[in-house]
C-alpha cells in the first residue's frame, strides 16, 4: 500500500464514474481508472461500478457490478474472475426473505436496503445470511437525500446487527454541506466515517445523527483522523462519480498528503 494513503482510507473510493451526475461514458471511466490505478492514491480506489449490460467491456480489472434481483445469478457468471462485489437493489415489491436467494453467489453482495417499512426487516435478513447492505444517500433531487436521524437509525441498526455496509449517491465531499448548484444539502462522506465509529462505540441513534448534520470540517476531520482501520469492517465503501473530488477535500483537510496531485491524472 502507497505510504500516502492511510489504512483507515484504503478502498474506500468505488469509482461510480458512469452513473449520476457523473455520467461518464462508459469508454472513457474505462481509461480513467486505469490511469487512477497507476497513481500514488492507488490504494483508495476500490473497484470500477458498472451495470450489468456493461459486462461485455474489455477490461479485466476488478469490478462491483449493480444488478437487479432477478438478474444477480447471470450477473454473477457474466462478470467471472473482475467480479469483487455485486450492489443488488430490491424491487419495491419484494419481501425481505427474497435476499435469500443471493447468499449462495460466493461474492460479496451488498442489498440496498430500502427506505420504508422494510428496513428492519431486510437487516435481519441480512444479518441471519452474511450479506451486506447498502444505504443510499443521496441522488439528483432532495428527496432522494435521508435526514441525519434517518440515516442513523440505518447506520446504528447496521452496527447493532453486525451487517456491514456500503454507501452510495451524493457523497461529493467529505463534510457536510449545501451544494451551490442545487441547494440541496449533501452528506459528507467523513461525517459518515466518524459516524460509524460513533455506532460501534455504542453511541445512540441521537449522537450518531449529531455527527452526521456537523458542518464543522475541524472537528469532522479531527475526528476521522482519531479512528482505527477497524471501522471499515462497519463502512466498506462509497461509490463516488469522482475520485479527484474527495482526494482533493481530504488532502485539503490534511488527511491525505498534498503530494498525492504529483501524479494525478
Amino acid at each position: 500500500m502507497s505510504t500516502l494513503v492511510p489504512e483507515v482510507l484504503a478502498g474506500l473510493l468505488d469509482d461510480a464514474a458512469i452513473f449520476p451526475p457523473g455520467n461518464a461514458s462508459l469508454p472513457e471511466a474505462v481509461i480513467s481508472h486505469a490511469a487512477h490505478l497507476r497513481n500514488a492514491y492507488a490504494a483508495a480506489l476500490g473497484p470500477l461500478v458498472v451495470r450489468v449490460a456493461d459486462l461485455a467491456l474489455v477490461w479485466d480489472g476488478p469490478l462491483s457490478v449493480v444488478s437487479r434481483l432477478d438478474d444477480a445469478h447471470a450477473a454473477v457468471a457474466a462478470a467471472g474472475p473482475r467480479l469483487r462485489a455485486l450492489e443488488v437493489a430490491l424491487p419495491a415489491a419484494a419481501r425481505a426473505d427474497e435476499v435469500r436467494s443471493l447468499a449462495s453467489l460466493g461474492v460479496d453482495v451488498f442489498v440496498e436496503v430500502p427506505r420504508d417499512a422494510r428496513r428492519s426487516a431486510v437487516l435481519e435478513e441480512l444479518a441471519a445470511t452474511g450479506l451486506s447492505a447498502k444505504f443510499r444517500t443521496g441522488g439528483l433531487t432532495a428527496d432522494m437525500y435521508p435526514s441525519p436521524a434517518e440515516l442513523a437509525g440505518s447506520i446504528v441498526a447496521a452496527v447493532r446487527a453486525g451487517v456491514p455496509f456500503k454507501a452510495t449517491a451524493g457523497l461529493h465531499h467529505a463534510v457536510r454541506h449545501t451544494d451551490a448548484a442545487t441547494g440541496i444539502t449533501q452528506h459528507g462522506f467523513l461525517n459518515l466515517l466518524v459516524a460509524t465509529a460513533a455506532a460501534r462505540a455504542g453511541a445512540p441513534d441521537e449522537e450518531v445523527g449529531a455527527v452526521l448534520a456537523s458542518r464543522d470540517e475541524c472537528g469532522v476531520a479531527d475526528g476521522a483522523r482519531a479512528l482505527t482501520p477497524e471501522v471499515r469492517e462497519s463502512f466498506r465503501s462509497f461509490g463516488t462519480c469522482s475520485i479527484r473530488e474527495p482526494l482533493d477535500d481530504l488532502a485539503r483537510l490534511g488527511l491525505l498528503p498534498t503530494a498525492w496531485k504529483e501524479g494525478a491524472a
